[in-house]
């Protein structure tokens, strides 16, 4: 991934809210993880979510108390090897997948989720193995663009979404789970599955947005 910023917010009153995907939300927030858009968080927050931040770098657990855990995008690829060391962020995301909490990821946050992560230099790094994913960045290649998203499943948030794809990583390797999204380009166009889920664990590559508007303003 490139340090180049997201997508512009949309205005408030241009856009529905999403959801918050549960009552005490645990955010991934830290140079690994740096991509969650600061107005989703506020309409969480605004819909009376409780929002805890955790560091995965200083090898912080997510909240024990959490229904929702999520990933956000960012550079996982450049701490791989200080993410696949710290044990009690690994144990504190198999506890809360064990008790049912949704755990979602989004770009960065989806390899952490995967089996493995390969770094530019060609060295795998173990991840938290809630996916069936292996992802590399020995042999990188662009994906980049707005997409129209709908879950598949697993998600508080009906209809189509507007979203966001950028990323470097390949994947090497997808095992046997079900589709988070249905994904589309912004002319309609089907581009078909995008991201996993295993029972409340899931994630893509998409950042999303917002709601999709009739004409999606990302």
């Amino acid at each position: 991934l490139l340090a180049v910023p997201l997508p512009a917010e949309p205005a408030a009153s241009a856009r529905p809210a999403l959801a918050p995907p549960g009552q005490r939300v645990a955010v991934a927030g830290d140079e690994a993880f740096a991509f969650a858009y600061p107005h989703l968080l506020a309409d969480w927050r605004k819909a009376g979510a409780e929002i805890a931040f955790f560091s995965p770098l200083a090898d912080e657990p997510p909240r024990a108390d959490a229904d929702a855990v999520c990933l956000p995008g960012g550079y996982p690829e450049l701490h791989a090897g200080r993410l696949a060391a710290a044990a009690r962020f690994r144990a504190g995301m198999h506890a809360a997948a064990r008790r049912g909490a949704l755990v979602y990821g989004e770009c960065g946050g989806y390899m952490a989720l995967g089996e493995a992560l390969t770094d530019a230099a060609g060295v795998r790094h173990a991840m938290l193995g809630l996916l069936p994913v292996a992802t590399s960045f020995e042999r990188r290649r662009l994906h980049l663009g707005y997409r129209l998203a709908e879950a598949a499943g697993g998600l508080p948030w009906p209809g189509r979404l507007a979203a966001h794809e950028f990323h470097y990583a390949i994947v090497e390797r997808e095992g046997a789970a079900e589709p988070l999204f249905r994904v589309a380009s912004p002319e309609g166009a089907e581009l078909g599955a995008a991201g996993l889920r295993r029972g409340r664990v899931m994630g893509s590559f998409l950042h999303v947005i917002d709601a999709a508007a009739p004409t999606p303003r990302c």
